[in-house]
């Protein structure tokens, strides 16, 4: 099966006011409705999703490389709020409005970010990574997952430098692999899939692992908005078969109590891939929200 995956449709750069480089895929109609794709852990913008339905729901798919991934130029002091900026100047340039926004596993934070600047007017949020250092949550986690947050919360540059010095692609795949039930790897292991899932890693970690573990960081330790104070709705999806340990761990029901305007979608029979095996209604459902 495709899964609704193919190679970028077009590809653009953008010079930043301090001279970075920040880039990013597109797929679907030029003129269709903007939705930026926030990607997964280590993963550059060439890996969409639904390119199979964006025609029918024009939409024009934008996913970019965030700082250091792919082809974006790293940010040495990359934060949350960092990237926001980095995502204005780029719907500044193109001219965008009424912009949505889906967030992928560790691109949940980055998409949330987007949302409480006000800079998108709905977002999905699919087999998100939570906030996990919340206290309610703190019971339900791992051990190595609370060993990970409580180091970022002690001394996060100590924690990326040495998370840095063996983090790599191929580590990677085999973690996300290792972490997925039978339904995900039915996904994960086709050889489209993979192919271009192990492409994105591959990009991901092209200038080193530094970029990645900054995101981790970010993601994982304290976030610069409170999703109490969202304005916007906020689709959460979750598949009931998805058994990632850096995922929500009780499937969304305490974030979307905290989101004002959320609202919570399990599919049991679903993994954590549902982005990809449900892509038609994660996104006609976010088209569906007034911008």
């Amino acid at each position: 099966m495709m899964y609704g995956v193919t190679p970028p449709e077009r590809q653009f750069d953008l010079r930043l006011p301090d001279g970075r480089v920040f880039a990013w895929s597109e797929w679907g109609p030029q003129d269709g409705c903007p939705v930026v794709f926030c990607t997964g852990a280590a993963m550059s913008g060439a890996l969409g999703f639904g390119a199979d339905r964006l025609g029918a729901l024009d939409v024009r798919l934008i996913v970019p490389d965030r700082p250091g991934l792919g082809r974006s130029d790293p940010h040495p002091e990359k934060t949350l709020d960092s990237w926001v900026a980095d995502v204005q100047c780029l719907l500044h340039t193109t001219r965008l409005q009424k912009v949505r926004v889906v967030g992928f596993s560790q691109g949940a934070p980055f998409a949330l970010a987007l949302a409480g600047a006000d800079l998108v007017g709905a977002a999905a949020l699919v087999s998100p990574q939570d906030d996990l250092r919340h206290p309610a949550l703190t019971p339900l986690l791992l051990p190595d997952v609370a060993d990970m947050v409580n180091a970022i919360a002690t001394d996060p540059d100590g924690f990326e430098a040495a998370f840095a010095s063996f983090a790599t692609a191929e580590g990677l795949w085999n973690l996300i692999l290792g972490m997925s039930g039978e339904r995900d790897r039915l996904v994960y292991l086709d050889s489209t899939f993979h192919a271009a899932y192990r492409q994105t890693l591959d990009e991901g970690f092209v200038r080193g692992a530094r970029p990645y573990a900054r995101d981790l960081v970010n993601a994982l330790g304290s976030w610069p908005y409170q999703p109490e104070e969202m304005c916007v709705p906020v689709d959460l999806w979750f598949g009931g078969q998805d058994t990632s340990t850096v995922h929500s761990p009780d499937f969304g029901v305490i974030l979307a109590k905290r989101l004002p305007h959320a609202k919570r979608f399990l599919d049991v029979n679903e993994g954590g891939s549902i982005l990809w095996t449900r892509a038609h209604e994660i996104l006609e459902r976010l088209l569906a929200h007034a911008p």
